[in-house]
């Protein structure tokens, strides 16, 4: 009898390897991220041929051969399944994924396999590869399909679709952008279809959109109305500062008797409006009465000038330390109300600086 030789180690073929789970490959260059292309092309064949497949994978028009341990070990879910699958069609075990496109499962356990993906089919199926990837724990395909989603390929066609399949396959960061390119384009997302199977399937979820709608609205305004107060807020400083260089020294066409106008140069853009309110305020008659609305703004001016000035007796303003002696006098409530103008005022002025 011939003796039998034993075979080394060293010469025995090795299996091919586990494929990498958390390496993410386009087909069309599948070799990349991977150290040896050739065992990515074995786990592809091993997909495609089925050979010694010892399940079948049951979709809604077809068969797929898989090989129980390659599934078990990728997936707990399918473990399970084919652990409570009975033996049938000789010594197969079947397990059975419906509910989505036969290519989309062909996608799916493709990617189980082989960790590959071709980018034309996951534009295509990247939905249904979202929720086959959350039910059977594969959470590499499932981080995959979010990043896809969140990179290029949320529409306003699907946008309704996307923020209830993130809602249901726990993806909040998909959830969250979803939510705000609905509320940035509300108008054309209203008038697709997914938006109306929304309100029928999901109304809370219809209500919550049209809240966050609603006060993102109410926010938008109330920006631009503290954007417009800051602005009110800025041009009375502008104007406080013109009214000191106007009677301290000298403007275009008025200023000290002691200093020489500058004629057409000035550099505060206030200078030009505030110079008629002076003039008109110095020559109206019904001042002394109370004035005209321009007599009375110039009032406000002074008195606010009066508040906002350090110097009381150097300054060089008209009537700035008789307001200072009768706001004394006032009541809490103009007090009040002046204080709360010298606060914005002075902010505004800050923000400048800032």
């Amino acid at each position: 009898m011939a003796e039998k030789r034993r075979i080394s180690e060293s010469e025995a073929s090795s299996p091919p390897p586990v494929p990498s789970i958390s390496g993410f490959m386009n087909r069309k260059s599948y070799c990349r991220g991977l150290a040896n292309p050739i065992s990515v092309n074995l786990w592809l064949r091993l997909f495609e041929e089925g050979y010694s497949a010892d399940v079948l994978v049951v979709t809604n028009g077809d068969i797929i051969p898989a090989h129980a341990c390659v599934l078990g070990m990728a997936s707990p879910v399918m473990k399970n399944m084919i652990r409570q699958s009975k033996c049938r069609r000789g010594r197969r075990r079947i397990i059975s994924i419906r509910g989505v496109p036969d290519q989309a499962v062909r996608v799916f356990l493709r990617f189980i396999y082989s960790s590959c993906y071709d980018q034309e089919e996951m534009n295509q199926y990247v939905l249904h590869l979202l929720v086959l990837s959350h039910v059977f724990v594969i959470n590499s395909l499932k981080k995959l399909c979010v990043q896809q989603l969140e990179k290029r390929l949320i529409t306003i066609e699907n946008v309704a679709d996307v923020l209830q399949l993130a809602r249901l396959c726990d993806a909040p960061r998909l959830a969250f952008i979803c939510h705000r390119f609905i509320i940035q384009s509300f108008k054309l997302v209203s008038a697709t279809q997914g938006w109306k199977v929304l309100k029928k399937s999901n109304p809370k979820m219809e209500k919550e959109i049209i809240e966050s709608l609603i006060e993102t609205d109410s926010r938008r305004k109330e920006k631009q109305r503290k954007l417009k107060e800051r602005k009110i807020y800025l041009q009375l400083h502008e104007v406080m500062r013109a009214l000191v260089h106007i009677c301290r020294d000298g403007c275009q066409t008025i200023g000290p008797r002691d200093k020489v106008l500058k004629g057409s140069t000035c550099n505060f853009p206030a200078c030009k409006g505030l110079e008629s309110y002076i003039r008109h305020f110095a020559g109206c008659k019904h001042r002394a009465h109370g004035g005209c609305t321009q007599c009375k703004r110039m009032w406000q001016l002074l008195e606010l000038h009066s508040r906002l000035c350090s110097q009381k007796h150097e300054c060089k303003v008209p009537l700035c330390r008789q307001f200072q002696e009768k706001n004394l006098q006032q009541n809490k409530k103009d007090e009040m109300k002046w204080k709360l103008l010298v606060i914005k005022v002075t902010e505004a002025k800050s923000s400048l600086s800032a």
